[in-house]
Parts: structure tokens; C-alpha cells; sequence
């Protein structure tokens, strides 16, 4: 049987909560253990339940959901949080990962992206919605100093290369494991071993670096 992840839904509006609740349940993995539709009540169920995942929406009655971050960190430090919003906005996006969320998606992403957003989080990944990258890639990560990145970037094997690309895209190491016919085990073999050779320390530093390079695209 499969163990499901638990997660808490956080946003004032009842209509979103309930479509997110009838998409997010029918997964056989996930499963909705609260809600809230305050920052106060947020707190509250975050600190009681010590969900899996919190869904956090930014503009809810009371506190905010940037000003609730600091405390859920410290209530519940175990969660991840991934936020979704209807801001496009670069400051707000920025706060939210420096205080630390996990994730930020877009309101009109509450399809099938946001069930790959919620996964690649509960599995460690940073998720941007891919609107969002040029901000990221303008103010919160500055570009790293790489001698002979076109030398290193050759010096990976076709297969790391292969896998680090598809994790640049976004993909999670089982999808891309699937994509390749690989174990998901080899798959982060050779992430590890690649994200090694290029002297990079996460995703989103790969995904700078792979923008730079040309090998993806930010459209």
C-alpha cells in the first residue's frame, strides 16, 4: 500500500479549497489531512496536524501568508511549503523562498502542474513555476563563476547529460527515470555524480547554469 503524503490546504477562498481537494484526493498518493482559510488558522493546524505539505495561499484575512512563513518554519519545521498564488510578482516570489517556501506556483497552474509542483517539493526539489524563472535567475541566484563551463558541461558522460537536462526541465528524478528506462537509483547516480562534476550544489543552480549555456530554453 502505498503511504500518502499529508497535506494541509491554506487559502481563504472555500471554492479553490474544494477543487483542490477533489483533484489533490483522487491522487493515490496524497491525501488532505485540514484546511484553513486564515494565516491565524493556518498556524494553528500546521503546529496540531505536522502535515507533510502545506498548500499556502499569500492574501488570506489576518496574517498574510509571508508573514506566516517564519512561524511555520519554526511550528513546523518538518513541512515543506509550497505557495500558491495569483502574484506574478517578482517580490513576492522572493520573500516567500528567502522565508522559507519550498515552491512557488500559479493560481492558474492548479492542474496537473501544480500535482508535479507538490511532488517535486515533497521529494526536496525548489518548484518555480517556469513563468517565474527569469526572476529568479535575475535577483535571487546570481550567476555562478565557472571556469570552462562549455569544458565541464563536455566532460559529463551522454547519460549525465541526458539526466541533468530533463532535471533542469523541471522533471523529478522517478520521471525522468521513466523517461530514460532507468532505475530512479541510476537516475540519481547520475545526477550526483554529474551536478559533482559542474560544482553545482542544487537544481536551481543547474537550472542557471543550463540557461546560460543554452541547453534549455526559459520560454
Amino acid at each position: 500500500m502505498v503511504k500518502k503524503k499529508r497535506i494541509l490546504l491554506a487559502d481563504d477562498h472555500t471554492i479553490l479549497r474544494t477543487g483542490l481537494r477533489f483533484m489533490l484526493s483522487s491522487q493515490e498518493d496524497l491525501e488532505i489531512i485540514g484546511e484553513a482559510s486564515t494565516g491565524t488558522e493556518t498556524v494553528k493546524q500546521s503546529e496540531a496536524l505536522q502535515p507533510d505539505l502545506i498548500l499556502l495561499d499569500l492574501s488570506m484575512p489576518g496574517m498574510g501568508g509571508l508573514d506566516v512563513l517564519p512561524i511555520l518554519r519554526r511550528l513546523a519545521p518538518s513541512s515543506k511549503i509550497l505557495v500558491l498564488t495569483m502574484h506574478d510578482d517578482k517580490h513576492y516570489m522572493n520573500q516567500a523562498l528567502q522565508n522559507g517556501a519550498s515552491g512557488y506556483v500559479l493560481k492558474k497552474a492548479a492542474d496537473t502542474e501544480l500535482i508535479t509542483a507538490i511532488r517535486a517539493v515533497l521529494e526536496g526539489e525548489i518548484y518555480i513555476h517556469h513563468s517565474l524563472m527569469r526572476f529568479l535567475l535575475e535577483d535571487l541566484l546570481p550567476v555562478r563563476d565557472s571556469p570552462n563551463p562549455t569544458e565541464l558541461w563536455d566532460s559529463l558522460s551522454e547519460r549525465e547529460q541526458e539526466v541533468l537536462r530533463l532535471v533542469a526541465l523541471g522533471f523529478t528524478s522517478a520521471e525522468v527515470a521513466e523517461k530514460l528506462i532507468l532505475s530512479a537509483k541510476t537516475v540519481e547516480t547520475y545526477r550526483a555524480r554529474g551536478m559533482e562534476k559542474l560544482g553545482l550544489r542544487n537544481r536551481a543552480a543547474l537550472v542557471q547554469f543550463a540557461l546560460s549555456r543554452g541547453l534549455i530554453s526559459a520560454e
